[in-house]
């Protein structure tokens, strides 16, 4: 079916979102729902938890390797055989991870998994992006958006219980059923898109781009491992002025990896590249700071602390029946500034937790800071393409695509940096995290979400009011 069928039949675009969704859960519960498996894995393979962590390491690398092309080979191949293919090849490298009998095979195994997942997300985002109808944008956004949402906060809880009562291979044999029923869903549903325009691969284009972002965020995991401060600055340099070098050449050959002339629209600049990182910064380092507090600083057990995270989880869910109605009531602009307020107040709020905090309060705190969260993620990610023209939209969602695994790992990094120095400053060592300490990464961070929605007072009125239905009286 063509792509106007689709625009046609808003139904069908809603389906389409719906089996990306599955695709996209199976791919990010994978990318956390290990961590608490890692101490079982490793008497596995005969190492230690924290060599372990080196699979987290190369699934994150070759997806940011694989990121950049990803517009030009769905151009290439066409999307819906990409995004096929990207499911299966993540499929079977999840059984290769299972069937793993050393960390040399693991480690092969994990990296084929990040190419799949590389694949996967922005040729997915694409593929929705260009069937649905601007009227329906919002509502198919926010389906593709809520495994981003919900992963981090369910996958080590999940993965801790799986590991417990099956073990830990079963974290990744759970994706054959979900990659086997993920691909027959895209063939039946997905349509074929339009035949484009063949194009050269720019080599250098990719080669400066992947290599930047690699050593980007190289720099910045090595950084959150511990690895000192001179190896992470100098991946991190190396990764900016590779970049630096990358959007050099991409403004000037003719024919480009990435097509930046999109950055010419002012609310995908804002939203995806601009403020919408230091958004997304703060939404990402949220799930990783709670249950850290909840079981370093508070003393809870894991089991205690994912119990907690659930009530996150809850807020996340119930913001699916608020931001569309949000949004055509005060519009983009007005529900980025005033719910992104709520929503870095929120975060900063966490900062007056402990544990002898009663538990209505707290289990309050979580609800709102997860509904709020939710909502202006949506918000984020829909206004980013509201004004993409269709001819755009390879390299927007690849552009997006990257700067959200910078915002992943940067949030990450950021609220590991406040904690050091808040133990640095007490003179304590790196292992002996009080409440405190989390409770200035708190403040920070939301500090940080405050600014970005601050600064999306510079959007119009009326941007994306095709997209959301609000119309000023």
């Amino acid at each position: 079916m063509a792509s106007a069928d689709i625009v046609a039949a808003p139904h069908r675009s809603r389906i389409v979102a719906g089996v990306v969704a599955t695709a996209f859960f199976m791919q990010m519960l994978d990318g956390t729902i290990i961590a608490t498996s890692l101490p079982a894995m490793a008497t596995e393979f005969g190492t230690d938890a924290v060599t372990m962590s080196i699979g987290f390491t190369v699934y994150m690398l070759t997806m940011a390797v694989f990121i950049p092309p990803a517009a030009w080979v769905a151009d290439r191949f066409g999307a819906r055989n990409v995004f096929a293919f990207s499911i299966i090849l993540f499929t079977v490298a999840s059984l290769a991870c299972a069937l793993s009998n050393s960390l040399a095979a693991f480690v092969v195994a994990r990296a084929v998994q990040g190419i799949g997942a590389a694949l996967m997300t922005p040729v997915g985002r694409m593929i929705v992006l260009r069937g649905a109808p601007k009227s329906e944008l919002v509502r198919v956004t926010a389906t593709i958006t809520w495994p981003a949402l919900f992963a981090p906060v369910i996958g080590p809880l999940l993965g801790g219980w799986i590991t417990t009562h099956f073990g830990w291979e079963w974290n990744f044999l759970i994706n054959i059923p979900l990659g086997g029923a993920g691909t027959l869903l895209v063939m039946a549903y997905v349509p074929l898109d339009e035949a484009q325009p063949r194009r050269p691969f720019d080599v250098i284009g990719f080669l400066a781009t992947a290599g930047g972002l690699a050593a980007l965020l190289a720099g910045l995991e090595a950084f959150v491992a511990g690895h000192g401060i001179a190896l992470p600055l100098a991946l991190v340099a190396t990764g900016l002025a590779a970049g630096a070098f990358a959007v050099r050449h991409l403004r000037s050959t003719a024919v480009p990896l990435l097509d930046l002339g999109i950055l010419k629209v002012p609310s995908f600049t804002l939203a995806a590249v601009g403020s919408g990182t230091l958004g997304r910064l703060s939404i990402n380092a949220t799930p990783f700071l709670l249950p850290l507090m909840f079981q370093v600083g508070f003393g809870l057990s894991a089991v205690e602390a994912g119990s907690l995270l659930l009530i996150y989880f809850l807020g996340n869910l119930s913001a699916k029946l608020f931001t569309t109605p949000l949004l055509r009531r005060i519009g983009f602009r007005n529900t980025l500034v005033f719910n992104g307020t709520l929503a870095a107040a929120s975060i900063a709020a966490f900062a007056l937790v402990d544990a002898r905090t009663a538990a209505v309060p707290l289990y309050a705190l979580l609800l709102f800071a997860g509904l709020t969260r939710s909502t202006q993620f949506t918000s984020l990610n829909t206004i980013a393409f509201a004004d993409v023209e269709p001819a755009q939209r390879g390299a927007a969602t690849t552009l997006a695509s990257m700067m959200q695994q910078i915002a992943m790992v940067l949030g990450v990094a950021i609220a590991v940096a406040v904690v050091r120095i808040s133990q640095t400053a007490r003179g304590a060592g790196e292992s002996s995290a009080l409440t405190g300490d989390f409770h200035w990464a708190f403040l920070v961070v939301g500090a940080t979400g405050a600014i970005s929605a601050l600064r999306f007072t510079a959007l119009r009125r009326d941007a994306g009011s095709e997209v959301s239905g609000h119309r000023r009286p």
